[in-house]
């Protein structure tokens, strides 16, 4: 594995990243979603009118494809967590457990410190042990643990959020 970059996204961007969702949809309880996106779908995931809220192709530069996404959403719509993002990384599953999760992480905190957000958080489902490892290889602490909240393929499954603080001050 090159280097990769980052692209903002655009709309030519979301038919591959609707392909590496869904992916996820029809083969994981890494997310709870039950049905595949659409492009239009992916899309209201995708875009924020706040310009503080980002996604992000990931780009292979060797290959000049689309390896996975990320972004920075709002993690609620209440003015007091405008300081707190959520945080949101899918790779192309031929691309897991090659240290690109943790060069994503280091690009969305970057990204997240020149929007002056201080919090970062990440739901994550209790089976995604790839991603758990990641966050706290990164710093991320367990923060909160909701048991027997999801449901998919006939099994009942936990979520986790682990958060960051990104910085001593508000």
């Amino acid at each position: 594995m090159g280097k990769i970059s980052f692209l903002k996204v655009k709309d030519e961007h979301v038919k591959r990243i609707c392909e590496i969702y869904n992916y996820y949809v029809k083969n994981t309880t890494v997310t709870y979603h039950y049905f595949e996106h659409t492009e239009e779908q992916m899309k209201e995931i995708l875009y924020s009118r706040d310009s503080r809220f980002n996604s992000f192709a990931i780009i292979d530069d060797d290959t000049e494809e689309i390896i996975g996404y990320c972004m920075i959403t709002k993690f609620k719509n209440r003015e007091a967590f405008n300081r707190c993002g959520e945080v949101v990384v899918y790779l192309d599953e031929r691309y897991l457990s090659k240290g690109i999760g943790k060069l994503v992480l280091d690009y969305l905190e970057d990204e997240a410190r020149k929007q002056d957000f201080h919090t970062l958080i990440a739901s994550i489902s209790s089976d995604n042990e790839r991603s758990i490892r990641l966050f706290e290889s990164k710093g991320y602490f367990r923060c909160a643990h909701f048991k027997e909240v999801g449901y998919k393929f006939d099994k009942v499954l936990d979520l986790y959020y682990y958060e960051k603080i990104l910085d001593g001050s508000l």
